[in-house]
């Protein structure tokens, strides 16, 4: 699923108030964590997953990693917090037209 500009600057506005739902721990990415995450993208649509590390490239290959692993789309990355958004089978955020 690909977000036009204008979809994704309405899933950002969505998610300015949300606190991140997820956070990573001393284990990094496990398997435990994707199911955290794919459990709150069903439930919730719109998460923010927290990633504390120091090191740019380890940050940026984990979010790939969890986009890609949860079939989802990122909205922003701002620092170490990233925003996915995955539409559920019954739509709970509308999307304003492409």
């Amino acid at each position: 699923m690909t977000l036009s500009k204008k979809q994704k600057q309405h899933l950002k506005g969505l998610a300015h108030s949300l606190k991140p739902i997820v956070q990573l721990g001393n284990n990094g990415l496990t398997e435990g964590v994707m199911a955290e995450i794919d459990l709150a993208l069903s439930h919730h649509e719109l998460i923010k997953v927290k990633v504390p590390t120091d090191e740019r490239e380890l940050k940026k290959q984990i979010f790939a990693a969890i986009v890609r692993e949860s079939n989802s789309v990122e909205v922003q990355v701002i620092g170490h917090i990233i925003v996915l958004y995955r539409q559920s089978d019954e739509p709970k955020i509308e999307l304003p037209r492409i």
